[in-house]
């Protein structure tokens, strides 16, 4: 467990199990429209990735998939059914830790240009702007048509945003 995942003592911090899938696929397709994700042209089914909960009485009010390959870790989605009370903050935590322990060097996701709430959330957590890839959404779109042409605050989504955070291996 992170040292981050009691901060309000209202949740825990688990890694997703086999039996967890279903609820995972249930978030999922409720906060992105599907449990498949697009991300710089590829693909994830997110239910079936590594990730972490969070849970309040046996329900999940967060979740956090990730993806580690060449030595950088992907966070693929990120959800709080609970804002402000330290739930993204520990999920991320969870997988800055494992990306660490795996010897990663990079922390990253994308967010879209709509999503001003996660570019201000990421950016607090010490994520900086790598890349704005403008248009990439159309791109996008091709692979997963359920992406809505109109976000957050009724902004058009057209930009993947790539935010990184250099990590520090525990061996440093």
């Amino acid at each position: 467990m992170c040292p981050m995942s009691k901060i309000n003592r209202t949740f825990e911090i688990k890694p997703v199990a086999a039996d967890d899938r279903e609820r995972a696929r249930i978030i999922l397709t409720e906060e992105w429209g599907s449990a498949r994700v697009v991300s710089r042209g590829k693909i994830y089914q997110a239910d079936m990735l590594p990730g972490f909960m969070a849970m309040t009485d046996n329900v999940p009010v967060g979740l956090v998939t990730f993806n580690i390959e060449a030595g950088s870790c992907e966070i693929v989605t990120l959800n709080s059914r609970r804002e402000r009370i330290g739930i993204g903050a520990a999920l991320i935590e969870a997988v800055r830790r494992t990306a660490s322990e795996a010897g990663c060097r990079r922390l990253w996701l994308i967010t879209t240009n709509d999503n001003t709430h996660a570019l201000r959330f990421y950016q607090r957590f010490g994520f900086v702007i790598k890349a704005v890839h403008a248009n990439a959404v159309a791109e996008s779109r091709k692979l997963k048509p359920e992406i809505p042409i109109l976000g957050y605050d009724n902004i058009p989504i057209r930009d993947e945003i790539e935010l990184e955070l250099i990590l520090q291996t525990l061996a440093e």
